[in-house]
């Protein structure tokens, strides 16, 4: 299972990073507003910036929502650095984006997925990553875990390469039952990773091991 960060900030990404664990980035343009980064060229800049600090995969999102414009911001956000997978919404001018970008051999990510159907379509036009976002299911009473598993259970079936990005986590346990169903990818918050870290019989032990090698010096 890849752990991508999902946040424009830098010294995130970096702490992220030196973990060892950190795989890839998504953001999109609300998150690079709340670091303050807006403007096309601040924004393009920014990206090439995350770039430099993880080895994996950074997703970078298209403004535009025509075909055309779509495909001209794809190209220059693909051109900024090897690294950038070009984030498409899931309509209908994203679908036909996605399969252009994929015969063209630039990596995508179709994004703002709430339905198995919306999957399957995106993996019908070669997208690379599919983003279904259980957070906010899970926020209107909807089973966010549900759809990771109908996803898993349909791209098993025929045999798609489209990986399955969990977007949207939340927390830990997100991450754990993502895992358990088979979601290729997680993307969410550091504390969500960090969260992985802790047990408190882990602190407990630590503590009672440290205090008896203080007993004998």
């Amino acid at each position: 299972m890849k752990f991508f960060i999902d946040t424009a900030n830098l010294s995130q990404i970096a702490e992220a990073q030196k973990m060892g664990v950190l795989d890839g980035v998504t953001t999109n343009p609300s998150l690079m507003a709340k670091e303050g980064i807006t403007g096309a060229e601040n924004i393009k800049n920014h990206y090439k910036a995350i770039c430099d600090i993880v080895d994996g995969e950074v997703s970078a999102e298209v403004i535009a929502t025509d075909y055309e414009g779509m495909i001209k911001e794809g190209h220059e956000l693909a051109a900024l650095h090897p690294q950038i997978v070009v984030k498409l919404p899931m309509i209908k001018a994203g679908i036909q984006a996605c399969k252009y970008f994929s015969q063209q051999g630039i990596k995508t990510n179709l994004t703002l997925v709430f339905s198995a159907g919306q999957a399957l379509l995106a993996a019908k036009a070669g997208a690379t990553f599919v983003s279904p976002f259980i957070g906010r299911l899970d926020d209107i009473s909807t089973d966010g875990l549900n759809l990771i598993a109908e996803i898993r259970q349909i791209y098993d079936n025929y045999g798609f390469e489209t990986q399955i990005l969990a977007a949207s986590v939340r927390h830990t346990m997100h991450v754990i039952d993502c895992a358990k169903i088979g979601a290729d990818v997680m993307t969410g918050p550091l504390s969500s990773i960090e969260g992985l870290l802790k047990h408190p019989l882990t602190d407990i032990g630590l503590e009672q091991f440290l205090a008896d090698y203080r007993k004998g010096n």
